[in-house]
């Protein structure tokens, strides 16, 4: 089992930058497939980002596209989230979440991932 803490949300003028990290322990970062998702007042959770298990496939919402990357660091067992361009429609909770039944696709739906983080807060300012 894999325990995820998200950091590095905050307050951020809109066409600004953050790196999201989910520092995961408990198991390898390589056994899952990783899912960053948000949450906003009102608002359903929505996938962001994705990236499959064996790495080498990703999605990204239609919204995100283009100014955010989900990538990995297996030494530091940590899953990142990089957004640029930040607009204010990205202000939400973002959290990212583990797939332990990941295969080569990445899953897009949150009821594939059977671990999350508690969340971190991102809020852009216009």
């Amino acid at each position: 089992q894999v325990q995820l803490v998200e950091s590095g949300g905050g307050l951020v003028q809109a066409g600004g930058s953050l790196r999201l990290s989910c520092a995961a322990s408990g198991r390898s970062i390589g056994d899952y497939g990783w899912g960053w998702f948000r949450q906003a007042p009102g608002k359903e959770r929505e996938i962001v980002a994705a990236l499959s298990w064996s790495g080498t496939s990703t999605h990204y919402s239609d919204s995100v596209k283009g100014r955010f990357a989900i990538s990995t660091d297996n030494a530091k067992n940590t899953v990142y989230l990089q957004m640029n361009s930040l607009k204010s429609d990205d202000t939400a909770v973002y959290f990212c979440a583990a797939d332990e039944l990941a295969s080569w696709r990445p899953s897009l739906s949150s009821q594939s991932y059977e671990y999350w983080g508690p969340g971190t807060q991102v809020t852009v300012s216009s």
